[in-house]
């Protein structure tokens, strides 16, 4: 998905609207793309063009455009413009709680039964996010026991599937397997959300691999990000996630070299820098693989020349 947190100008919004139809037209094989978000422009003045952007792209039948929705309102701007999945987000942390959506836990969790109820009469489909899930910027360090509590309260309440977000990138593998051995909920209902703030992306998704995870979110080039890690690295590379499975023998019936292009020319439209290992070892053809030799599976830079 494309997420941006600092929109200059229209351009981003065509670049990105033009980005999405890449990945389809070029049949990369993603099954899921999130879209945008319903909040509120007063909050987030850079997703006030949330209609604009769902409504421009073209929505094959076989591709799932989900839009995250915070409350009732956000809800039922989505169902005016046919939005057919959404996800509720909430936090494992008080504090990142009250000031990233304003309200405590329990408060969001009431708020999100709302909005899923609602959801249901439409016959939407509904997705959890769980946030701080390994470290928040205000209170540190987060207990696994307390994400699960979350994570089960969204799953309850008809998520049919969490996913489990290391929101300032400061997971570890060991910190990986210590959530994940705290989770009561079923591995086939968990997808995970790694940020890589300090390189540990790639290795957390392994062990979260090796625990019954499927599903990972990630996003094409890094783009996206949260405001309160200390790094411009933010979302973990989709083109890093890809390249690491098939060398893995993973199959994920997504096509690595368009992805690389994607996210190739939407990193030159908006003038942003492109993490994907493949930018940095100028990998765009399948040819020059091989004079290229895989270096370490847990970090970044995971490719060099023979």
């Amino acid at each position: 998905f494309f997420f941006f947190f600092k929109q200059k100008t229209a351009y981003e919004i065509s670049a990105c609207l033009v980005g999405s139809e890449m990945c389809i037209r070029d049949s990369c094989g993603y099954q899921t793309i999130e879209v945008t978000s319903f909040v509120s422009p007063k909050w987030v003045p850079q997703m006030g063009d949330n209609a604009e952007v769902f409504q421009k792209i073209n929505k094959p039948a076989n591709v799932n455009y989900p839009c995250l929705v915070p409350n009732v309102k956000g809800l039922e701007s989505a169902i005016k413009i046919g939005v057919k999945e959404i996800a509720v987000f909430g936090a494992a942390s008080e504090s990142f709680s009250k000031k990233n959506i304003n309200c405590s836990i329990a408060e969001s969790l009431d708020k999100f039964r709302e909005v899923v109820n609602e959801a249901k009469k439409h016959n939407m489909l509904i997705r959890g996010y769980v946030s701080c899930v390994m470290g928040c910027p205000y209170e540190g360090e987060i207990d696994p026991k307390q994400v699960n509590q979350v994570a089960t309260a969204l799953y309850d309440m008809g998520c049919y599937e969490i996913s489990l977000g290391d929101t300032i990138g400061v997971g570890t593998p060991e910190k990986t397997k210590a959530l994940l051995d705290a989770m009561t909920l079923p591995k086939e209902k968990l997808a995970a959300h790694f940020h890589d703030t300090y390189d540990r992306a790639i290795q957390n998704i392994l062990v979260a691999l090796e625990q019954g995870i499927s599903v990972v979110d990630s996003s094409i080039a890094g783009l996206g990000g949260c405001p309160y890690a200390n790094t411009k690295a933010g979302n973990v590379c989709t083109e890093n996630v890809l390249y690491t499975l098939n060398e893995l023998g993973i199959e994920t019936g997504i096509d690595l070299q368009k992805t690389i292009e994607v996210g190739k020319w939407i990193s030159q439209k908006l003038g942003r820098q492109n993490l994907s290992v493949f930018e940095c070892c100028l990998l765009y053809t399948s040819d020059a693989a091989d004079d290229l030799l895989c270096v370490d599976l847990g970090g970044r830079r995971i490719i060099k020349k023979k």
